[in-house]
Order: structure tokens, then C-alpha cells, then sequence
């Protein structure tokens, strides 16, 4: 049996969905269903179990998993709570990385791009401790995260026990089915279809930086199919360890991505730009990149999909039919 935690979330619903169809249907999900509809992320899926993260340790008791994929978190970027940010993101995730250790259970954790805050320090995904530190995550959440990679860092650094297999994976602009739940923390793609379909106006921010045009700020967007494509990888190839950015190394703009909406429907773009509001505009963040030269040197060699073919894949498949859930 495999474990997926957070599995009735964005990502880990997309990681369910794949292992289904590879044939398995002894995967159980750990996840907190609640009332936002996100049940629907798993209503095609065939399941072994739903286990509520408060049950979880009784459990796990004397049971044998195949792996752990841990997907779990509060991943709001603007969470407050400090304490129930902390027991979730770190604590929780200390005890299940324990748990792995000594029943000898491969682990397979999301990490965040947010660990490396504004970009000061770069985006490579050095291992080492003293890299790690350098780093200064810019939100609570994007810290909790911080913390669990140092804490699994230090322990290898010192040669303490870990799992047969440890990989932490700092997930870059992850966009695609199943995001719907999200709400403000949705992709601008799913955010923006409705407009774009009913031939209105897209808004993107302008830019308050020289040298830099409006809607040219730019991220690192990936496809969900894509980090799906490397969680199963790494299943496949239990001696890869390590912390891993996960993104595909192309800095996309925000024009780029909502140009491609547009292309998808049929249409050419049709974007508006206003002011970015002042409360966010000294923080906003004008560029990511993940460095994937960690992934590819421990052999993930597939290519990752362009952003104009994965917007059209996810309008196509899921946001322009009448039910839009992988």
C-alpha cells in the first residue's frame, strides 16, 4: 500500500489519479475532506482508505507501506496562524519522517520555491547546510517548510538514521486540474478562464520596476503532470535522495501565460494592466527559476512540457468541459 498525504488536495489528487492509473488501487489518502467540494478531486479514484490526519498515528501502527508521499500542509502563502502552521507544516511532517525511519518506509516530501524567498541567494537547490541557511523564506509558510529541509538536511549531515530513501521536492508555479478549491491561491490560468472565455478583458499587473515591461514579471510555471511525472520517477528509483527544485527551468512571463489562455479559445489576447496594489508592491516578487541541474544529474532525463502546451492541455482537457476534474 502507498500512503498519500494531502492526497485529496491539488497535487496530491493528480498523484492519486496517476497511481490509479498505473494500475494501483491500494493507495490511501490522509487529508482533511471539509466543505469547499474538495472530495470531487477524488470522486473518479479507486482508494484503499481516507484517513483523517488526526487518526493517523493509530494508523500507521504495524503497518508496512510501499512509501510515504507527503503532501500535506497548510500551503497558503498568506497564512497567520504560527503555531498551527508550525504543527502542521514541521511537526507533523518530523513525526511522519520519524515514522518512516524506523519502519523503513521511502519518503517523498514537498518542499516549497517559497523556502528561497525573494531570490537574493539564487534558486539552485544545493543540499548542503550552510546553502540552506543562506536562505530567508519570506512568509510563514514558506519557513515552516524552510525548517523541515533543514531538520532533514542536518540529519544526513551527521549520518543519523533516515529513511532507505528521502527526497524533498521545492515545487516551483504548479498549475493545472484539480486546483478549483484553492480560491485566491489558484493559478491565474484557472482564475482567469472565465473571462477569457466570455471575450472579456484579462487584468494583469503593471510593473513598478525599470527594465521591466508590464506583465513581464516572471515565474517559473509548471504543468502538475510534470511533478507528477517526477514523484513516480523517484518511486521507481528508490536510491535517489536528496532535496530537489522541481520546476522547468524556463522563466515564463505572466503575459506569456495569459497570451497562451487566449490562444487556447480561439483568440488573440486581450489583457489590461493596473497598478499593483501598494500593500504587496515592495515585497512582489519579479522572478523565479528553478536550476534543475540537481534532478537531471540524479537522471531525470523527461523533457518538461513549454507553457503554451501545457495552458492548452488544461483548457482543452479539464477548464473548457462540463467537468473539469482529472
Amino acid at each position: 500500500m502507498l500512503l498519500v498525504t494531502g492526497g485529496a488536495g491539488f497535487i496530491g489528487s493528480n498523484v492519486v489519479a496517476a497511481l490509479n492509473d498505473s494500475g494501483r488501487a491500494d493507495v490511501a489518502v490522509c487529508d482533511v475532506l471539509g466543505h469547499d467540494g474538495k472530495w470531487r478531486n477524488l470522486a473518479k479514484r479507486q482508494l484503499a482508505d481516507i484517513v483523517p490526519p488526526a487518526q493517523l498515528p493509530d494508523w500507521l501502527k504495524g503497518r508496512r507501506l510501499d512509501a510515504v508521499i507527503h503532501l500535506g500542509a497548510i500551503s497558503e502563502t498568506t497564512a497567520t496562524d504560527g503555531d498551527l502552521v508550525i504543527e502542521t507544516n514541521f511537526r507533523f511532517s518530523m513525526r511522519l519522517l520519524d515514522w518512516c525511519t524506523a519502519s523503513a518506509t521511502p519518503f517523498i516530501y514537498a518542499s516549497s520555491a517559497a523556502t528561497y524567498g525573494d531570490g537574493e541567494a539564487g534558486f539552485a537547490d544545493d543540499n548542503s547546510l550552510d546553502a540552506l541557511t543562506r536562505l530567508k523564506p519570506m512568509n510563514l509558510y514558506g519557513w515552516s517548510k524552510h525548517l523541515f529541509d533543514l531538520a532533514v538536511i542536518e540529519r544526513a549531515r551527521n549520518g543519523a538514521s533516515l529513511p532507505p530513501q528521502w527526497a524533498g521536492l521545492k515545487f516551483f508555479n504548479v498549475f493545472g486540474p484539480n486546483e478549483y478549491h484553492k480560491g485566491e491561491m489558484m493559478s491565474l490560468v484557472a482564475k482567469r478562464f472565465e473571462d477569457a472565455k466570455a471575450g472579456k478583458a484579462v487584468r494583469l499587473f503593471k510593473s513598478h520596476r525599470d527594465g521591466i515591461a508590464d506583465g513581464e514579471q516572471r515565474r517559473d510555471f509548471i504543468y502538475v503532470e510534470d511533478t507528477v511525472a517526477v514523484m513516480l520517477w523517484l518511486l521507481d528509483h528508490p536510491r535517489v535522495s536528496g532535496i530537489f527544485n522541481v520546476g522547468t527551468g524556463v522563466a515564463s512571463s505572466f503575459k506569456d501565460m495569459i497570451t497562451a489562455l487566449f490562444a487556447a479559445l480561439g483568440r488573440g489576447p486581450n489583457i489590461e494592466y493596473i497598478d499593483m496594489p501598494l500593500a504587496i508592491r515592495d515585497s512582489y516578487q519579479y522572478f523565479t527559476r528553478a536550476s534543475v541541474d540537481q534532478l537531471r544529474q540524479a537522471g531525470y532525463s523527461t523533457p518538461f512540457t513549454p507553457i503554451g502546451v501545457a495552458v492548452k492541455s488544461y483548457v482543452n482537457s479539464y477548464l473548457d468541459r462540463p467537468d473539469r476534474y482529472r
